[in-house]
């Protein structure tokens, strides 16, 4: 189906012909007539595959047609970055109709409080908020939402995880009870589910291809030991000249403690929780205009970050949750491009490597160490929790190698080195999550919360 089959308004089309955006995606094509027509809606899409276009585009649509007194529309975010994107998302799209939006976030100082309170109440059409710091607004009198006439929730199973569900409740209790409400989400587990029915009426159902990789990205596995990964990353990295790669850590202990490694050999910068906003947008300003070319980080950008063309993404760690593998191999081979994914697996791993192959439907290919590297553990073995396949962490060359092997990376002229510079957080530890509250809310709302022990 193509964008001017949708009938929009002159303006809005305008917009799509000069971004160049002629054939709608499933998502698109699916939920635009449904918001369109007035219904409420769940919709379950990975990111990737247009969903923000999907509900963007019917409600700029409407706005330009009624008649504006405030506030129309409201879409509720979990991450300061998913807000910032959509935002401007919404002003390349809103360019030809003088649609105004504002994104609202938490995480800088007084200054861009006040640079945030001063925009709402000079009015905006859109407002694009993180809910903790919405609901500071919303309790300091400072967002006026009588004339609202959408509620976007983006992520809606992040911001569940993040621990956000009461926030949000709070904030619908701000809204008009006569409104369009869209649900969008990467998952539709029970809680979602049972949630929706608090907020939503009589809603509309789509689902698209949930836990499903991209076509383009080509998937692969090395078995390693832990004390071989940084070596390996190393090889990688030196394989060829890599424009945009982005290496995944399960915590930020570990992101600062490879980034440390790293940036001895490469231009590369650390990405979590931690940074100020200013580093943050410095940073993935600098990421996508391929100045900077390595990112190391934790899930934090796994979702809501558009960055064209990603080489790679190396898994440093493998997630915990397979949704999660499919959230962070999305962010390469994104609009039908080609990319490549590789995970670590380690001897702990193997029962997390079993889920991911059940959740995206297909056996991953397991490529051969690098000589330098040595063999890792053989985990096509038994479950049988002990470790096999040679010594630690360089491995016995004559041991039994992985099947199913794929092409391996070239060798490098110069090995890296084999020592491990930097040991890992025990599985155990890991599974201990943290949560961080707000400091300014004293603790009666979060403004961010995440059961993977990382921040807004």
């Amino acid at each position: 189906m193509i964008f001017s089959e949708f009938n929009f308004v002159p303006e809005l089309q305008e917009g799509l012909d000069a971004m160049g955006f002629e054939k709608a995606t499933p998502i698109q094509e699916q939920a635009i007539p449904i918001i369109l027509g007035g219904k409420d809606l769940i919709a379950t899409a990975q990111t990737g595959t247009g969903k923000t276009a999907a509900f963007i585009l019917p409600v700029l649509n409407e706005i330009s047609k009624g008649d504006r007194k405030g506030v129309s529309v409201l879409i509720i975010a979990p991450t300061r970055e998913l807000a910032i994107q959509i935002d401007q998302q919404i002003q390349g799209l809103a360019y030809f109709l003088g649609i105004s939006s504002i994104p609202i976030y938490g995480g800088g100082d007084g200054k861009v409080w006040e640079q945030q309170r001063k925009a709402l109440e000079m009015g905006a059409d859109i407002v694009v908020a993180t809910p903790g710091r919405l609901i500071a607004l919303l309790a300091g009198g400072k967002v006026n939402f009588d004339f609202l006439e959408n509620l976007i929730l983006d992520e809606a199973d992040r911001m569940l995880d993040m621990g956000f569900s009461e926030d949000i409740l709070t904030i619908v209790n701000y809204l008009p009870k006569k409104r369009q409400t869209l649900l969008f989400s990467a998952t539709m587990p029970p809680k979602i589910r049972k949630f929706s029915q608090q907020i939503l009426q009589d809603p509309e159902q789509i689902s698209i291809a949930l836990g499903k990789t991209a076509k383009g990205v080509s998937q692969y596995v090395y078995h390693v030991y832990d004390g071989q990964k940084e070596a390996l990353v190393n090889s990688i990295l030196k394989s060829q000249d890599f424009q945009a790669v982005i290496i995944f850590c399960s915590t930020k202990d570990k992101v600062k403690s490879l980034f440390k490694a790293l940036k001895k050999n490469f231009k590369v910068e650390a990405f979590h929780a931690d940074l100020d906003q200013n580093e943050r947008e410095l940073i993935m300003s600098s990421f996508k205009n391929k100045s900077l070319k390595i990112l190391v980080a934790t899930d934090i950008l796994s979702r809501g970050i558009d960055v064209e063309d990603i080489e790679m993404v190396i898994n440093f760690d493998t997630p915990n949750d397979p949704e999660d593998y499919v959230h962070r191999v999305g962010r390469t081979a994104r609009a039908e491009k080609k990319g490549k994914a590789v995970t670590f697996v380690n001897e702990k791993d193997r029962y997390k490597y079993k889920n991911i192959e059940n959740l995206i439907g297909m056996e991953i290919d397991i490529l051969p160490n690098p000589e330098d590297i040595g063999t890792g553990p053989d985990l096509k073995k038994s479950h049988s929790g002990k470790s096999s396949g040679g010594k630690r962490p360089g491995g016995n060359k004559n041991s039994p190698g992985n099947k199913r092997q794929g092409k391996p990376y070239k060798k490098q002229s110069r090995p890296a080195d084999k020592k491990n510079t930097s040991e890992p957080v025990r599985a155990k530890q890991e599974a201990k999550p943290k949560t961080a509250s707000s400091s300014s809310d004293k603790g009666k709302f979060r403004e961010r919360k995440n059961i993977k022990g990382e921040l807004e």
